[in-house]
């Protein structure tokens, strides 16, 4: 894509509003140096981008970019032996400062902007160096005292000598003012001096430094501090090497840091570069459009982005799929040169990474060249006519056109004699169509119109135009070919309508037929496009009443996820309350556990001390059902049943019955005698095998009913798995609780994998709300 594309099309317009948004001079270098990329994954890239900056803007933030300086020249000198001067060692200070405030910015957004986070993580701060900079320089570029011990004692000597030469002129003045012009101390060749009246030259003695315009007033040294002056002066002089010599370790210091604070600048210049389009987008109201490398454009609401927004109108287009050339036809000032150029600046914007002026989810696709032949280029220089001139463009466009070419012609065939201007454009299209390009043409001559109804891939489309008011409305109506207004336009100025009829005697048949087929094409368009309207907002209420009703449905569940929450915290509190006396009581039965097993006296203080610890987890009113809100099976409790120990909420399977109101209960490793008030019946296993002792065949180890995988690697947890499962199978378990966490869910899902297939394994399930929820897998045996 060349220059003349760009000055055709307005794109260095558009550069321009860009180039003003941005905040350093690098970014704005980089801003006048944009130009469409022509690589679908590059168009992407910077179009993510952009994107990324905008959410900053939507967010009503801003990055700050504030002091920043393209230091690179002073970076240069530096690297060569340069000395920098106190401005531009501020100037190396401030850009440092900024660029830690911009990562500083980027690192506290809460946001996804995995780009420009990126960019600003390559920022390097270099707080020494900046704190360096700024404890030998002031803001004002002053060098200050501290900047060297030996430049503090310089400037106490230059105070004091200026003190003592003060005090003796000030003498001078309050004693023989009458010798003096004016008595005032002033400076002359940075010596302190007095006003001394010409005829008093001899009296006061000294050395002249300056005379007035009239030469009735000497500006003389006098002798009395001459001395004092010179010390003054070379003190002075002194202080000025000393500062040479400050700013020179600096720039020595600077040099350094050359690589580290290029890479800085060039970043802080890419991020303003990427911001000012942002900015731009925002300005134009624009939106992100979704490319693509298939030729297909299709922009909704889509506005010139160089005419003011309470001017622009704006319209739908689409091409590149059902059809990939547009003929918009129709009488001039209708607008149609501004449809086209809207197409071609949009495309060039969106492959230079700006947004583009239409509604959101438009498709822009990538073209390889953007071909234009626009306006009235007359070349009087090479005596070429407007026909020439154009037809010349056209020449040069057909020689490099393919099938990634947009191309935009506008008055095609104009400039010559009309019926060999309308086959000339006609041929010219069909060749363009050949190679298949994408294609807007706009023509004013009536042979086009059939033209999009004899060929495949083209559509006919034009501007309106509103009779009432005799001015285009500048809407473009896809699909319409535009008809001539000639006789509705006269008869409304007034013409008489006697010569209005005899015009139309002189129209064929075949032309009248056409006007009359175009006229019912444009009722029916705006009758549908008011149905659409209609439709549009029906379905925006709809879309509205469902959002509504989605955050009503959220709140809800929000509100009942907390009650759950509070219900969990406090029956977790209560369960704990409960295992921690029930671990009590077991470690004590294992304290007097003396043989396999336990007096009759120590079970019933044991049982007794159980009891005791019963907690009210349960409303023993309730319906009963279980946990996860299955009804209850209702009969006698018998010996294999699953039940629930409300005491403790725990889940166990009865082992015997002892009498008519207690039962035997296995529940994990532990064996107790419950009443049968305290069991609720989960699940009737008459069929399931009871051992009576939870051991392992052949071995005293006990296995638990419980085993815990969280933390452990993928592999090593399948293979603790399959021993577990082997030993709760040898120890009789009819189910056992894996414990495998939430997590990501890939040890659940590896648990559930191996559950379902093991040739012992029945049924497997998520654990309760009481049994630990989704964090457990209940595994139930054959």
């Amino acid at each position: 894509m060349n220059d003349r594309i760009y000055r055709v099309l307005e794109f260095h317009k558009i550069i321009e509003q860009l180039k003003q948004q941005t905040e350093t001079s690098l970014g704005k270098q980089l801003a006048s140096q944009i130009a469409p990329k022509t690589i679908l994954t590059e168009v992407k890239q910077t179009q993510a981008e952009t994107d990324e900056a905008a959410q900053i803007s939507r967010l009503n933030k801003a990055i700050p970019l504030g002091g920043i300086v393209d230091i690179r020249p002073n970076l240069k000198r530096c690297q060569l032996g340069g000395t920098l001067n106190t401005q531009e060692c501020l100037d190396v200070a401030t850009t440092i400062y900024g660029g830690g405030r911009t990562k500083r910015f980027f690192e506290k957004l809460d946001i996804d902007l995995s780009i420009l986070k990126n960019l600003a993580n390559g920022i390097t701060p270099l707080r020494d160096l900046e704190q360096t900079i700024n404890m030998c320089i002031d803001e004002n570029g002053v060098v200050l005292d501290q900047a060297s011990s030996k430049l503090r004692g310089i400037r106490s000597s230059i105070r004091t000598a200026e003190s003592r030469i003060r005090e003796r002129l000030d003498a001078i003045t309050r004693t023989q003012s009458n010798l003096l012009s004016d008595a005032i101390v002033t400076i002359r060749n940075d010596r302190y001096v007095l006003p001394v009246k010409h005829e008093y030259r001899a009296t006061v003695g000294g050395i002249v430094h300056d005379q007035s315009a009239s030469g009735q007033t000497l500006f003389m040294e006098p002798k009395a501090v001459v001395e004092l002056n010179n010390k003054l002066y070379a003190s002075r002089a002194e202080e000025k090497q000393e500062i040479e010599k400050i700013l020179r370790n600096l720039s020595e210091k600077i040099a350094d840091y050359h690589d580290v604070l290029t890479e800085n600048v060039m970043i802080l210049g890419e991020i303003d570069f990427i911001y000012a389009r942002a900015k731009l987008a925002r300005l134009m109201k624009a939106t992100m459009p979704n490319m693509n490398d298939q030729g297909f454009i299709k922009m909704n609401q889509a506005r010139h982005p160089l005419i003011p927004e309470n001017d622009v109108v704006a319209n739908d287009i689409e091409i590149g799929q059902t059809y990939t050339t547009i003929v918009i036809t129709g009488p001039n000032t209708g607008g149609k040169t501004v449809t086209l150029k809207m197409v071609g600046l949009c495309t060039l914007m969106a492959q230079s990474g700006l947004q583009v002026p239409a509604l959101d989810g438009c498709q822009m696709a990538v073209f390889s060249n953007v071909f234009a032949d626009i306006g009235d280029e007359q070349s009087i220089e090479q005596n070429l006519s407007t026909f020439s001139s154009h037809m010349s463009n056209i020449v040069s466009i057909m020689e490099h056109v393919d099938d990634e070419s947009l191309v935009l012609f506008d008055e095609l065939g104009a400039g010559t004699d009309p019926q060999e201007g309308a086959a000339l454009a006609m041929s010219i299209l069909d060749d363009v169509m050949a190679r298949n390009a994408r294609v807007i043409a706009t023509t004013h001559y009536p042979e086009l119109k059939a033209y999009g109804y004899n060929r495949d891939r083209v559509i006919n489309a034009s501007v309106e135009f509103n009779i009432e008011t005799l001015q285009p409305t500048y809407r473009l109506l896809l699909g319409v070919p535009g008809r001539s207004n000639a006789f509705e336009i006269s008869k409304r100025l007034g013409l008489d309508a006697n010569i209005i009829a005899k015009a139309k005697t002189h129209i064929g048949v075949d032309s009248k037929n056409v006007e009359s087929m175009i006229s019912a094409l444009e009722d029916s368009k705006r009758l549908a496009e008011k149905e659409y309207e209609e439709a549009h907002a029906i379905l925006m209420e709809s879309d509205q009443l469902r959002a509504d009703l989605k955050q009503s449905w959220h709140t809800l569940e929000q509100k009942q996820e907390q009650l759950y929450k509070k219900a969990e915290e406090k029956a977790e509190k209560a369960l704990q309350k409960a295992r921690t006396e029930a671990e009590k009581i077991v470690k004590d039965l294992r304290e007097t556990q003396t043989t396999t097993t336990f007096k009759e006296h120590q079970w019933i203080d044991a049982k007794k001390r159980l009891e005791n610890s019963e907690l009210n987890l349960t409303d023993k009113k309730e319906t009963k059902q279980n946990t996860e809100g299955n009804h209850i099976e209702t009969g006698e409790i018998q010996a294999g049943d699953d039940v629930k120990l409300l005491t403790i909420n725990q889940r166990g399977t009865v082992l015997e019955q002892i009498n008519d109101h207690e039962f035997n209960v296995q529940v994990g490793m532990m064996r107790v005698n419950v009443n049968k008030d305290n069991l609720h019946l989960l699940k009737k296993q008459k069929e399931a095998k009871i051992e009576p002792v939870a051991m392992v065949r052949g071995s005293n180890q006990q296995v638990g009913m419980e085993l815990d995988l969280r933390g452990e690697r993928f592999e090593d947890a399948v293979a603790k798995l399959e021993k577990y499962i082997d030993e709760a199978l040898l120890a009789g378990h009819p189910r056992v609780t894996i414990i495998h966490g939430k997590g990501t869910g890939a040890l659940r899902k590896g648990v559930q994998q191996f559950s379902k297939k093991h040739r012992q394994i029945k049924e497997y399930r998520p654990g309760s709300m009481s049994e630990g929820g989704s964090g457990v897998t209940i595994i139930e045996f054959k």
